[in-house]
């Protein structure tokens, strides 16, 4: 199956449009896993365990991995996901971008050694950054596009004098995705749910390209606005796929034993929240 192809399958079988960003903080955990790096696997594999058949999909973010040399534990927890929950796409939030010989082993990292279902990559150095990953082409390519941090429209909203109607930069962007840049039809884009007018837009210049909408939860964006905004489809599911990721939220619902209980009522609220919003 292609990323599309998973994704879709997982929504309408966990009627779901929620993904859980695994970020994992030792100095987080729960008890006696409080500052051990060492319990990385054994706290995100419970997290996926409780959460797996609520999701669309699963979002580790490298960097929290790294950062405490816990690359094996990341490999582990990918090839858990891919045995408990094989019907759950997993997006390695990864955000490369360089090209050539460097991009084509990002894309060997993303695709081969952790096995991901799709990675975020940055267009900052243009076309070339996104191509080495479009050779797999049943893998999913999410470029960032309107993020959802304040300084995101240092750039991302600023006009291009250069291109007809001088369309903001994240706008032709979402074209780009849409159009030209979609090789394999497996693009979609990152969409900051802090803009929900800005979600309408790219929806509007990208109308069927899966979003990936970070910032519900811990940042503060409202769900309700984020499913309105852009999410399409009928009864029977989506025509335009949005996943809406929520990390902190459900990861620390709980500092207590029960925190995997915890991170699945967190879990469970929010996609009944989603869900309520497609009317």
């Amino acid at each position: 199956m292609t990323f599309l192809q998973q994704l879709h399958a997982a929504e309408r079988l966990n009627q779901s449009m929620l993904c859980v960003g695994l970020d994992p903080e030792p100095a987080k955990f729960p008890g006696a896993w409080k500052g051990d790096a060492g319990r990385i696997f054994d706290f995100c594999s419970a997290i996926v365990d409780a959460t797996k058949d609520l999701v669309s999909a699963f979002k580790p973010q490298i960097a929290y991995f790294a950062a405490h040399r816990a690359e094996d534990q990341l490999e582990r927890l990918m090839a858990h996901i891919k045995r408990v929950a094989p019907q759950v796409p997993v997006i390695l939030d990864a955000k490369r971008g360089d090209i050539g010989s460097t991009a084509e082993q990002y894309a060997r990292e993303a695709f081969v050694r952790y096995q991901a279902d799709a990675v975020t990559l940055s267009p900052f150095m243009g076309f070339d950054t996104i191509e080495p990953f479009l050779r797999y082409a049943d893998k999913g390519v999410i470029v960032l596009c309107r993020t959802s941090n304040p300084g995101g429209s240092d750039w991302q909203n600023q006009r291009l004098a250069d291109i007809p109607g001088q369309p903001r930069l994240y706008e032709h962007l979402a074209h780009l995705a849409q159009t030209e840049w979609n090789k394999t039809g497996q693009l979609g884009l990152v969409v900051g749910a802090t803009f929900p007018e800005e979600i309408a837009r790219v929806r509007e210049i990208a109308p069927t390209l899966p979003l990936l909408i970070p910032g519900v939860g811990a940042q503060g964006g409202d769900a309700v606005a984020t499913v309105r905004a852009g999410w399409r489809g009928t009864a029977e599911g989506s025509t335009a796929p949005i996943i809406v990721n929520s990390s902190r939220a459900v990861l620390y619902a709980s500092s207590g034993e029960d925190f995997a209980a915890a991170a699945r009522r967190v879990a469970l609220a929010t996609r009944e929240q989603l869900n309520a919003a497609r009317g």
